[in-house]
């Protein structure tokens, strides 16, 4: 558990996935095949990255300066963060934030889908992931 949860977190976030699975479940009729639900979960992902995409060129409420990260080359790993750089600059209007979070939730929909096409628990798979990452920390991506 992190720092910002407590067990009673813990509980609810248990609820929530198990009611949201069985939700899903319920409702997920006429693309219940395997390849709707791939097909559909891509689809939802890339909405994601429109969305992010129209805020920043259709909406502008923010912008992406990215860059190459200069890194000191007599820093340790641990230190590496303090240089990088998420390349957001400014924050989304409320109609953006609302748009990006309809379209993260489709895409969780059909996420849950694909646990529920192949009879897995969404709570146990975000549990193991949480513990597999908090054992390995910033080796958890390499």
């Amino acid at each position: 558990m992190s720092a910002h949860s407590s067990p009673d977190t813990a509980r609810h976030s248990d609820q929530t996935y198990s009611a949201f699975q069985q939700t899903v479940s319920e409702c997920l009729i006429r693309h219940r095949s395997i390849l709707d639900v791939l097909s559909k979960f891509q689809e939802a992902s890339a909405r994601v990255n429109r969305a992010v995409a129209k805020a920043v060129t259709t909406c502008g409420c923010i912008q992406v300066d990215a860059s190459k990260p200069q890194i000191p080359a007599d820093i340790s790993y641990w230190e590496i963060k303090q240089h990088m750089a998420t390349h957001v600059k400014g924050e989304m209007c409320e109609h953006c934030v609302e748009v990006l979070e309809q379209e993260i939730g489709r895409a969780l929909f059909y996420l849950a889908g694909l646990c529920d096409v192949f009879g897995l628990d969404l709570d146990r798979l975000v549990e193991d992931e949480r513990k597999r990452i908090a054992t390995l920390g910033v080796f958890n991506l390499t």
